[in-house]
């Protein structure tokens, strides 16, 4: 089938790439390229990263109580602000 494909600048330097590295036709890199990617298969050289995964460890029971967690924060946001604001005057 022949059709008008538009491709991005940086998918024509790729296509490009590889009909120089393999030596093969531009139209049989795409046609290899949309197949491989039509049908979920990676090229060797392309890993699939592994699942990032963050650690996660137990700190045990809370030396406050979390159900009020957002007024201790403003409670101690404020009290950054006013000891600064203490410094500042006395500067």
């Amino acid at each position: 089938m022949r059709t008008t494909v538009t491709l991005d600048p940086d998918v024509e330097k790729l296509l490009r790439r590889a009909v120089r590295e393999r030596g093969a036709s531009f139209k049989e890199v795409l046609n290899n390229a949309l197949r491989d990617g039509l049908l979920g298969k990676t090229h060797p050289a392309t890993k699939v990263p592994k699942a990032f995964r963050q650690p996660t460890f137990d700190m045990g029971v809370p030396l406050v109580d979390l159900t009020k967690a957002n007024a201790l924060a403003d409670e101690l946001e404020d009290q950054a602000i006013v000891a600064k604001m203490r410094r500042a005057r006395c500067e």
